[in-house]
């Protein structure tokens, strides 16, 4: 008889392995949906802001459902192990970041803390400081004068009257 695997073998086994960085994630989603009632999200009822790029957004995405593709997963690239959720239809919103650590443990340790840690002694909550984005929108594709691949109109950039993809417009800056 096969059993069920828990939630965090799912998010285990989508990421490909366990760390602290996967756990924080997993811990920070047992906060939303604790602390919010959410559960997961099939298009974009739920909306997680994360501001790193690390492991712990994978355990958000197996979770709660949101992702890249559907919209409802946005990068703000601040480097904190940081998550706000929304709830579109409550128009509910949480903010939380991992607390620093005390003392020395190495990475089995650190993970194993982190799983068996309750979510109020891991995290510090508030609101979100940024509102709730918009939801996801569809763009025409325009191809770009130059190496002829096709991007999001919002993503072209015009210069000498030709319509350029980001990776052939050539910035321009004068400083700050």
């Amino acid at each position: 008889m096969c059993r069920e695997k828990t939630a965090w073998e799912k998010v285990v086994e989508f990421h490909g392995h366990e760390c602290p960085g996967l756990a924080i994630g997993y811990k920070a989603c047992e906060a939303a949906l604790k602390k919010m009632g959410i559960r997961f999200s099939p298009d974009e009822e739920i909306v997680c802001v994360t501001e790193n790029d690390a492991c712990g957004v994978d355990a958000v995405q197996v979770i709660t459902g949101c992702t890249l593709g559907k919209g409802n997963l946005l990068y703000k690239g601040t480097g904190k192990m940081a998550f706000s959720f929304y709830n579109r239809a409550s128009g509910e919103s949480l903010r939380m970041i991992i607390k620093p650590f005390d003392g020395e443990m190495d990475r089995q340790q650190r993970q194993e803390y982190i799983l068996n840690t309750s979510v109020d002694q891991l995290f510090s909550f508030s609101k979100p400081t940024f509102v709730l984005p918009e939801k996801a929108r569809i763009f025409t594709t325009v191809v770009c004068d130059i190496c002829g691949e096709g991007a999001a109109e919002h993503k072209i950039r015009l210069h000498d009257g030709k319509k350029l993809c980001l990776d052939c417009f050539q910035d321009y800056s004068r400083g700050w």
